[in-house]
């Protein structure tokens, strides 16, 4: 009996003396628990502020805005185009620049005719080297270019191994992904600096945010034209040049748009274009669309290790 009572006064000794760590680690854990309400409240006004205030208030003019024209590299890929669409809907004349002019000339036609506005279609294959920026310099000419959309490959999506790429695959990914963009935003940026207007748009992929396996040549071009883009933002930005980011997530294609793909996760070209427009001049850096917002976030949270693996067991399924 006398052990048991030791044991009992033993037990409540110890629990008075350990009560002020019990306090002390309650209160770290109201702090804690305190912190992320206070982050999840800000990343919610984030996601209100920038994805539905703005597509409620009365439309923007762009033209006033940004400029005239607007010059899209890339524009055969169905982003792009819907992105002309878009800013052909606000009255903004499009010089459409793709490798080949077949693939966007109904779009071209479609936007001039619906819209009333002047579209210009210019073939251009960066592996021609300098010689490609000569008939996009004589397009720009004088005109008030207030937008450059810069469009990646999304053939990139679906490339093999690293070292399946041949080396013509490779000079193309480079000359038509990082070269284009980096010389047609070279070709317009001088103009919009001196007027102190315009806004320079890179698309890239929010998928790749991260070092994804067997898609090596889409994250590093990924993560080119978003730094390529952040430091725009810092070297420009007081010159009264916008420069964003997209890092889009999945966004169907032109032959998933009429079919059972099409989601709310995974939208037409149309629709992501909309929700995208909407935050130039919010927002520098943005996935464009709401729920690839909450995409982005939750891959933020994920550790690196559980991403990778994911990629790979879906490179398998696929």
């Amino acid at each position: 009996m006398a052990a048991v009572d030791s044991f009992h006064l033993l037990y409540r000794e110890i629990a008075r003396s350990c009560n002020c760590y019990v306090e002390t680690l309650a209160l770290v854990g109201a702090c804690y628990t305190a912190s992320k309400a206070v982050v999840l409240m800000r990343d919610c006004y984030s996601l209100i502020r920038l994805h539905f205030i703005p597509r409620l208030v009365y439309p923007r003019d762009l033209v006033h805005q940004y400029g005239k024209w607007a010059v899209i590299s890339g524009a055969s890929e169905a982003i792009a185009k819907a992105y002309a669409e878009e800013l052909a809907r606000h009255g903004v004349s499009i010089i459409l620049i793709s490798s080949d002019v077949r693939s966007i000339s109904d779009t071209a036609r479609s936007v001039s005719e619906t819209h009333g506005v002047e579209t210009i279609l210019i073939e251009a294959d960066f592996g021609w080297g300098p010689m490609a920026c000569k008939p996009i310099k004589d397009a720009v000419g004088d005109k008030d270019i207030g937008f450059v959309i810069n469009c990646l490959d999304s053939s990139l999506e679906v490339s093999p191994d690293f070292a399946d790429l041949s080396e013509s695959k490779m000079w193309n990914i480079i000359n038509n992904s990082i070269a284009a963009a980096t010389l047609v935003t070279r070709l317009a940026l001088p103009g919009m600096a001196e007027r102190q207007r315009g806004a320079v748009v890179n698309i890239s992929s929010g998928g790749c945010s991260r070092p994804t396996p067997r898609k090596a040549a889409l994250s590093a071009c990924t993560a080119f034209l978003d730094h390529f883009s952040r430091a725009l933002h810092y070297e420009y930005g007081p010159q009264g040049v916008f420069v964003q980011s997209l890092v889009p997530y999945r966004v169907a294609s032109q032959e998933e748009e009429d079919s059972a793909g099409v989601s709310w996760l995974v939208p037409q070209p149309q629709v992501y274009a909309r929700h995208a427009l909407s935050t130039l001049g919010i927002s520098h850096r943005t996935t464009g669309y709401w729920p690839h917002t909450m995409q982005f976030r939750l891959m933020q949270c994920m550790p690196e290790w559980i991403w990778v693996l994911g990629s790979r067991v879906l490179c398998r399924v696929a």
